[in-house]
């Protein structure tokens, strides 16, 4: 007898997603009860609505669901490719130090090329630390997952110490803030998102990380280049054997997501909303909340693009969720359930696909 993944591949993936994310509020609902019984469906409440709440906090959705997108992004690209980029975090602050570089330093430069040149930059500094460990993979064949960490602490050092020599604000122990011709242009974003005087930072980075999100979903899917890159994630072997040069795919791979990676720094830093890189000894987490928003969005760049927006309301809904006495952690814990059944999902996947394949093997 065979054993089919329910009606198709496709529908239990979404299934899963789906359940992890139940199972996930279910969970955040059941701490509330402990915590403090009496505000528990009132904090919920919060979680659920608050995000639609009001237009700056829309706004906000927005504004904080541009970086995971971009590193999500990262993160679901390398794994296509059967690469595990858990250094999104060094290339997404390495980028945003490179942007808000030009942004403080480069006063000549006109109008929009500015921001614009703030943007490649970014990504050209977030490229070359995503090839460090792509080189080491493909010449030396270092786990990427042990170099990427590596890569991660290094990055955030070097970042910290670049700042403090060349664009450092001592009274805020952070980044100097960027010229207003390095923020990204509004879009009159700022005129619809916002309540009062209460003004969101939702601005046209969204747009940007859409847009990321189609061309690697082109890329991936309806290019020759895709082709090649995925065949070197399903099965290197067999990918040196049909001719393509899989040291060349692994480095390229690692070059792209850390493109990515960096954009999202830059989008996160060029936002207007006076946000600077501050001088701490911890590593970036929208680096790290691209895993799960990856996870989330079965690696696919349109799903990411939901999960990444999913992520961000339900950050949104447990600053909301504060005004009921809760502590915000309680949003991490949510995610980190939604994350563990994402992984248990494609663990039960990949255990009955081999099942499949054992009985094939056998007819």
């Amino acid at each position: 007898m065979k054993i089919k993944l329910l009606n198709s591949e496709s529908l239990f993936d979404t299934l899963s997603s789906v359940t992890a994310i139940l199972v996930g509020l279910l969970a955040g609902l059941f701490i509330l009860f402990l915590t403090n019984a009496s505000q528990a469906l009132n904090g919920f409440g919060a979680i659920l609505t608050g995000g639609f709440s009001s237009m700056n906090n829309v706004g906000q959705v927005l504004y904080f669901a541009t970086p995971i997108i971009m590193t999500g992004l990262s993160v679901g690209f390398s794994a296509r490719t059967g690469l595990f980029n858990i250094g999104a975090s060094g290339q997404f602050i390495v980028g945003a130090y490179a942007a808000v570089l030009v942004g403080v330093k480069c006063n000549f430069l006109p109008g929009h090329l500015h921001w614009i040149t703030a943007l490649f930059a970014a990504m050209l500094a977030g490229a070359v630390w995503g090839a460090i460990p792509g080189i080491f993979k493909a010449l030396f064949n270092v786990n990427e997952v042990i170099s990427c960490i590596m890569t991660n602490y290094i990055g955030t050092y070097l970042v910290n110490f670049l700042v403090t020599k060349t664009i450092y604000d001592v009274l805020r122990n952070q980044s100097i803030r960027v010229l207003e011709s390095a923020n990204l242009p509004r879009l009159g974003m700022d005129k619809i998102f916002k309540d009062g005087f209460i003004v969101s930072s939702a601005n046209s980075g969204i747009f940007l990380a859409i847009l990321f999100a189609v061309l690697m979903f082109i890329i991936l899917e309806k290019t020759a280049f895709g082709y090649e890159l995925k065949a070197c994630g399903f099965n290197r072997e067999a990918a040196r054997y049909a001719g393509i040069d899989e040291k060349r795919s692994i480095i390229l791979s690692m070059i792209i997501a850390g493109a990515l990676a960096g954009l999202g720094g830059a989008l996160l830093y060029l936002a207007g909303a006076g946000r600077g890189i501050t001088v701490v000894d911890a590593l970036a987490l929208e680096g790290f909340n691209g895993i799960p928003v990856a996870l989330l969005g079965l690696n696919n760049p349109i799903g990411i693009i939901f999960s990444g927006l999913l992520i961000a309301y339900l950050n949104v809904g447990g600053f909301n969720m504060q005004l009921y006495n809760f502590a915000p952690q309680i949003i991490e814990i949510i995610i980190a359930v939604i994350i563990y059944f994402s992984a248990f999902a494609l663990l039960v996947k990949g255990f009955l696909s081999s099942i499949n394949k054992r009985k094939k093997g056998d007819l």
